[in-house]
């Protein structure tokens, strides 16, 4: 439990935004209601406001299940015009000669209702797509005409710089980006096959575009995305080699494009300065030699604050693929949207300035910065550990010293004030409960007893914290973070962290979380968020909050008998995709919001996707339910035939495993109640 002595104000809804950071975050999306509810103002302008609450309670009268993802897709369009319109206000602030459009990476986010909705609202921002895969290229070229650019990354096989070719052939304004040498020379190869117009002599001359290996590398967790060590990009030779072998070819005007990329999430604008720069005079060495680039491309990495930096603590990673400490930077970003658009444009104005070249069109990818905000995924509370609240147990008749020890130091407990007398008093109690251990390890100290003890000691700790916290000691002893991981209540939630948020687990990523209501009420707990499967590492273990300590989040004490939902912030950049199956805990349901002042809750929900079946989980690791239900009939046809059941009472048996197939992998959050009470 939360200890604060201190006068208390009365608890407003200022009180929870701050507890839960939401500023640092928000984007100015997200608030608490007067009624102690999370609401969105998905449309910036605009005083209308939805309900969380309200839109959970009309998805679940639609079929919906949880947990559950709710998009606001009304807040993707607003971070494509925020973002578009920056940029056009710092190119007219600046003097600025060419344009800029969005690029929305699909790898981010590839479902369709997302890609659709960037799309319809970027159109009259000229925005265009970028794709990383055969996959992601067969989705994308049936998606755009003939003015949408596109820009495809990754590794191309012969196959896929063949879709590109035929793309540019049809008229689609597709540029493959160019990461390995060998990927230009297959380019020039296939383009040369290529069977042109009868009655022509016209060699298709294939437009491309080149990824840099620049010196600069960003900083944090993708700071490998850049540098000479990158995964991908041309070397400055490499580059050299290229134009010479287009010149020889008189297709000098083929290459379009020159992009970088620093990493999925720049920290700060130094880094991202310095590789504006180093590209731009690539660009313009390029431009004086005759080579007419039209594209220069600053890649991905406009930052998100996922709130990581607030306040001063520091919390320590946890296992995954990553491990290690997590730096709560790479989580936030210590710049604003004019700032980054400030360093780009004005950048390469200057160069472009000094060596006397026309300015390019500026691209960038920012898929995180246009998805992250509009999805949340709302988990149901199903029922909570508490250390500090074990069941009450009475004293053994005959209490060993071990016992006695421990109800000495309760009495100590009770009594002592000082931070050094209550530093003794839970190295005695621990001492104490260690040794009781011991004895019954050896057979020295029966059930009862143990029970007693621990019951004891968690009394010992949770008063010990209370005293400590009255004293406001700084910094706090060992001994009272101890105590406050310790007393941490475990809040067991319907959701997968390996399907749903798979960054937290692999490599720290932080994610906001909080309760979707009873904002009007202070919380009185600390809580860290478990979910369903059977794997330690599935929880939430870094919060973001107004307290120093991440490693647990302020929760209201919980009811069984009325659900509390969290929700967890920011998830619409790469976690949907991301996410695995561990123990078959598949894809979630969906509900897709659009803001309406004419509809009741001002909103109305265009459509809503069911959660994966157990049936459609288990046929993607090759159980096929047909024969699993041919197997269990014959499995109930043997023990009705041995008399272990009779026919009806086998029947009701397998009718509940056939019809549970079609359950979703989740758990159901209805309880059975006992009819006589």
């Amino acid at each position: 439990m939360i200890d604060n002595t201190a006068p208390k104000k009365a608890w407003t809804s200022a009180a929870a935004e701050e507890l839960y950071a939401m500023k640092s975050w928000n984007a100015g999306f997200y608030g608490v209601n007067d009624k102690g509810h999370v609401a969105v103002r998905p449309i910036p302008g605009s005083d209308l406001e939805i309900d969380i609450t309200e839109v959970i309670d009309a998805a679940i009268k639609e079929g919906c299940t949880f947990p559950l993802i709710v998009r606001f897709q009304d807040i993707i369009s607003a971070r494509v015009r925020r973002l578009n319109q920056t940029f056009r206000e710092t190119i007219a602030e600046a003097g600025y000669t060419g344009e800029y459009r969005t690029i929305y990476p699909i790898k981010v986010n590839q479902l369709h209702e997302v890609v659709a909705e960037v799309m319809d609202a970027g159109k009259e921002f000229n925005l265009g797509l970028e794709c990383g895969s055969r996959a992601e290229l067969m989705a994308t070229l049936a998606l755009i005409g003939d003015d949408i650019l596109m820009l495809c990354n990754g590794v191309k096989d012969h196959s896929m710089l063949t879709l590109m070719l035929n793309a540019q052939q049809l008229g689609q304004q597709v540029l493959p980006v160019i990461e390995k040498y060998s990927e230009f020379e297959q380019l020039l190869v296939l383009a040369d096959q290529r069977e042109m117009p009868r009655d022509t002599d016209v060699r298709l001359t294939p437009r491309l575009g080149v990824r840099m290996k620049l010196s600069t590398r960003g900083s944090g967790r993708w700071f490998e995305s850049g540098g000479s060590g990158s995964k991908f990009g041309l070397t400055v030779p490499e580059l050299v080699q290229l134009v010479h072998e287009l010149e020889k070819r008189g297709s000098g005007d083929c290459l379009e494009l020159l992009h970088f990329h620093l990493g999925s999430q720049i920290a700060d604008t130094q880094a991202l300065r310095s590789a504006v720069r180093e590209i731009t005079q690539f660009y313009a060495d390029l431009h004086l030699r005759g080579v007419k680039v039209k594209y220069l491309d600053v890649g991905g990495g406009l930052g998100v604050n996922y709130g990581g930096n607030y306040g001063s603590g520091h919390g320590a990673g946890h296992g995954g693929a990553h491990g290690g400490e997590y730096e709560e930077g790479e989580s936030s970003i210590n710049y604003g949207l004019r700032e980054y658009a400030n360093v780009i444009v004005f950048t390469v104005k200057e160069i472009c300035e000094q060596r006397g070249v026309p300015m390019p069109t500026l691209l960038s990818e920012s898929g995180r910065a246009i998805t992250a905000h509009h999805s949340i995924l709302v988990v149901p509370v199903i029922g909570v550990h508490q250390p500090d609240n074990p069941p009450k147990c009475e004293p053994p008749a005959n209490p060993t010293s071990v016992v006695l020890r421990m109800e000495a130091a309760l009495k100590e407990a009770k009594a002592v004030r000082s931070r050094g007398l209550l530093m003794e008093v839970i190295h005695d109690a621990q001492d104490a409960r260690m040794e009781a251990g011991q004895l019954s390890r050896l057979g020295y100290l029966d059930m009862e007893s143990l029970a007693y003890v621990e019951s004891v000691y968690w009394s010992i700790c949770r008063k010990v914290l209370h005293k400590f916290t009255a004293l406001h000691l700084n910094p706090a002893p060992a001994e009272q973070a101890e105590l406050e991981t310790q007393l941490t209540d475990l809040y067991l939630c319907d959701f997968s962290v390996f399907q749903s948020i798979l960054d937290h687990w692999a490599i720290g990523q932080v994610f906001p979380v909080m309760p979707l209501d009873r904002l009007d009420e202070e919380p009185t707990r600390r809580g860290q968020v478990v979910d369903l499967t059977c794997d330690s590492d599935g929880k939430i273990d870094q919060y973001v909050s107004s307290h120093a300590n991440k490693s647990w989040l302020p929760l209201h004490e919980y009811r069984s008998n009325k659900p509390y939902y969290l929700g967890v912030f920011l998830v619409g950049a790469y976690q949907e995709i991301l996410g695995d199956a561990h123990n078959l805990l598949g894809p979630v349901g969906e509900a897709h919001i659009y803001a309406s002042a004419d509809e009741p809750g001002n909103f109305w929900i265009e459509e809503t996707i069911k959660a994966i079946s157990i049936k459609d989980m288990l046929s993607q690791v090759q159980y096929v339910p047909s024969d699993l239900d041919r197997r269990m009939t014959e499995l109930i046809r043997r023990k009705i035939e041995a008399g272990v059941v009779k026919p009806a009472e086998g029947m009701r048996i397998l009718n509940n495993y056939t019809k549970r197939l079609e359950d979703t992998t989740y758990c159901d959050t209805d309880k059975v109640h006992n009819p006589g009470v």
